[in-house]
C-alpha cells in the first residue's frame, strides 16, 4: 500500500511539473517593457509567440514557467510596441523616388537644374522624372519657368513634381507629348501661363494630364521599387502601410510578391477610382489576404495649401483672387459615395481646405445618414471650420492626419490663410474629441517615413530643430499615449483590422518593434534620438539594427 501511495505521489508530482512545460512556443521574449496598447494600456514583461501569433503575454516568471520555446530573447529591459501602422502613405510612389531625381531639400531652382543635369548623365530613358521641390523653401518663393529645362533637354520629356504632388513643372517636350498647348483648359487644374506662353507649371488635374502619357511601369520596375521601399520601412519600425493611391497594376504585383513571400510588409489598399480598379474590384468586392487588405477607394476633393490648390471658403490671404480648386464637382462625389456604400467599400477623401472639408463632410452625412460603423475617412483634414467639426461625430467619420504636415507648413501657414484660419488648422485634439479616435500617418514621400518623427510632431508640435520653443499651437498636441494609439490600434481600427493587429494581445499577429528608448517616458527633447532596434512581422525578424 505504501508503495502504491509513493508511486501515486511521484506520478502526481511529475504531472504537476509537466504542466508547466506542456506548452511550446516558437519565441519567448522576456525581461521587456511591453506596451500592449490594449483597452487598459497594460504594460507586460514577457510574450510568447507561435506560428506568427501571440499566444500569451504577461509576467516574466509566469511565461518562463509555462512555455518551452525554440528561441528565447532577453529584451534587456528594452521597450516593445505594436508594429507601427502608417495610416496614409504612398508605398510604390516612395519606392519609385529612388529611381528618379530626388529634389527633396533643394534650396533654389538652380539646385533643381543641377540635380537634373547630374541625373541625366547616366540616364538613357525617354522621360526624366523627379519629385520633392518646394518653392516655399527657396529664397525666391515663386514657381519656376520651364525655359532652362527646354534648353537642356529639348528631346527628352521632363516632369518634376512638387513635394506634395499637387503641382509640377514640365518641359516643352513633355507638354508636346501630352498635347498641351497655350489655351488648353482642364477642370480641377491649371496650366499656368505668362504673357500668353505656357510656363510649364501644372496644378492638380493638370499634373495628371501630363503624367498619364508616361509609359506604364513594368512588373520588374514595380517590384524593384516596392522591395526598396519595404527595406527602408522596416528600418523605421513600420509593419503595415496604408497605400493611399493604389493602382491596379501595383495591387496585383503586391499580391503576387506576398504569395511568393518576397514582400513581407502588410498593406491596406486605398484604390484610385480608375476604370480598371472599378471594373475589377467593384464587381468582385473587397479583397483580403493575410497581408493585403483592399476595401477602400481614395478620392481627391481639392489640392494642397503649398501650391494654393486647397479649396477655401474665402480666398487665400496672399492671393486674394484665388480660393483654390475642387478636383471634381459634388455630384461626382455623391454618385461615387452611393456606389461604394452599396458595394461595401470604405470611402477615403483627401480634404485640405475648409470648403473641401465642408463639402465632403456634408456628402458623407447625406449618404451615411447618421452614426454607423462604415468608418469612412477624411484624409488630412488640415483646415476644418469650427462649425464643421461636430459632423465627424454626427456621421462617425474618422480623421486621418499626418502630424509632420503641421510642422512643415507652420512657417508660411499664416501668410497663406491668415490668423483665423491658421488657428483652425491641424486641430488634432479637437478632431480626436469627436469620436475618440484619430489615425496617424506620414504621407511619405511628401514627408519623412519615420513614425518617430510622426510621434514627435504630434506631441511636441515642433520641427527637428525643436522649433518653435513652446510648440506650434500646442493646445492641439496629442498626449504620448494618444499619439501611440494613433500609430497602432486607432490606425488598425481605421482599417477594420483591430481584431488582428494594432495591439499586442493573445490571438493577434506578432507584429512588434523594439526601440532604444521608452517613447512614453523619455525627455521630449530626446524623442528624435530614438532608434529602432528590431522589427518583427508575424514573429519573423525583418530588421535588426545590428
Amino acid at each position: 500500500m505504501k508503495n502504491i501511495v509513493f508511486l501515486f505521489s511521484v506520478l502526481l508530482a511529475l504531472l504537476v511539473n509537466a504542466c508547466y512545460y506542456t506548452q511550446s512556443a516558437d519565441i519567448l521574449i522576456h525581461n521587456a517593457k511591453i506596451y500592449t496598447v490594449d483597452s487598459v494600456f497594460t504594460i507586460a514583461e514577457a510574450m510568447a509567440i507561435k506560428d506568427g501569433k501571440i499566444i500569451d503575454i504577461g509576467a516574466n516568471n509566469e511565461l518562463k514557467n509555462r512555455y518551452e520555446a525554440k528561441e528565447e530573447i532577453d529584451a534587456k529591459n528594452q521597450s516593445i510596441y505594436p508594429g507601427f501602422i502608417d495610416a496614409h502613405c504612398h508605398f510604390f510612389g516612395y519606392g519609385n523616388t529612388f529611381f528618379q531625381v530626388n529634389l527633396v531639400g533643394t534650396t533654389s531652382w538652380k539646385e533643381v537644374i543641377t540635380k537634373c543635369i547630374e541625373f541625366s548623365k547616366d540616364y538613357e530613358g525617354d522621360w526624366i522624372q523627379g519629385r520633392g521641390w518646394d518653392q516655399n523653401d527657396w529664397e525666391i518663393k515663386e514657381f519656376p519657368n520651364k525655359k532652362e529645362l527646354d534648353s537642356l533637354f529639348p528631346n527628352t520629356a521632363v516632369l518634376l513634381k512638387r513635394i506634395d504632388g499637387h503641382a509640377a513643372i514640365a518641359n516643352s517636350k513633355a507638354l508636346e507629348l501630352a498635347k498641351i498647348t497655350s489655351g488648353t483648359r482642364i477642370a480641377g487644374g491649371v496650366f499656368q501661363e505668362a504673357d500668353g506662353q505656357l510656363t510649364g507649371i501644372l496644378i492638380d488635374n493638370a499634373v495628371d494630364s501630363v503624367s498619364s502619357v508616361i509609359p506604364n511601369y513594368s512588373y520588374l520596375d514595380i517590384k524593384k521599387a516596392l522591395l526598396k521601399a519595404e527595406e527602408n520601412c522596416f528600418a523605421v519600425g513600420l509593419t503595415t502601410l496604408d497605400d493611399a493611391m493604389l493602382d491596379y497594376d501595383v495591387s496585383k504585383v503586391i499580391d503576387s510578391l506576398h504569395h511568393t513571400k518576397e514582400l513581407k510588409i502588410k498593406v491596406y489598399g486605398m484604390l484610385m477610382p480608375t476604370k480598371e480598379n472599378k471594373t475589377h474590384y467593384l464587381e468582385n468586392g473587397p479583397y483580403k489576404t493575410e497581408k493585403l487588405n483592399i476595401r477602400a477607394f481614395k478620392y481627391f476633393a481639392d489640392g494642397a495649401l503649398g501650391s494654393r490648390g486647397a479649396k477655401l471658403l474665402k480666398p487665400y490671404s496672399d492671393d486674394i483672387h484665388n480660393d483654390g480648386l475642387f478636383l471634381n464637382d459634388s455630384l461626382f462625389f455623391i454618385k461615387e459615395a452611393e456606389k461604394l456604400k452599396e458595394m461595401g467599400f470604405q470611402m477615403n477623401t483627401h480634404c485640405i481646405g475648409d470648403r473641401a472639408n465642408r463639402m465632403i463632410l456634408d456628402i458623407y452625412g447625406q449618404i451615411l445618414g447618421g452614426t454607423n460603423d462604415l468608418r469612412w475617412r477624411i484624409e488630412h483634414a488640415q483646415i476644418v471650420n469650427s462649425q464643421d467639426l461636430e459632423k465627424f461625430k454626427a456621421f462617425t467619420i474618422i480623421p486621418s492626419v499626418q502630424p509632420t504636415h503641421a510642422t512643415s507648413d507652420m512657417y508660411w501657414l499664416e501668410d497663406r490663410v491668415g490668423e483665423k484660419r491658421k488657428n483652425q488648422a491641424y486641430a488634432y485634439k479637437e478632431l480626436l474629441k469627436q469620436n475618440g479616435i484619430i489615425a496617424l500617418g506620414t504621407d511619405f514621400p511628401i514627408e519623412d517615413i519615420s513614425p518617430i518623427k510622426t510621434f514627435y510632431a504630434a506631441v511636441a508640435r515642433k520641427d527637428a530643430n525643436n522649433y518653435p520653443e513652446n510648440g506650434f499651437q500646442k493646445e492641439n498636441a496629442l498626449s504620448r499615449e494618444e499619439a501611440l494609439k494613433g500609430m497602432t490600434i486607432w490606425a488598425a481600427i481605421a482599417n477594420f483590422e483591430e481584431s488582428e493587429k494594432g495591439s499586442l494581445e493573445k490571438g493577434k499577429s506578432a507584429d512588434f518593434v523594439f526601440l532604444s528608448q521608452d517613447l512614453l517616458k523619455v525627455e521630449e527633447s530626446e524623442i528624435l534620438n530614438t532608434k529602432v532596434v528590431a522589427t518583427f512581422i508575424n514573429g519573423e525578424k525583418v530588421y535588426s539594427l545590428d
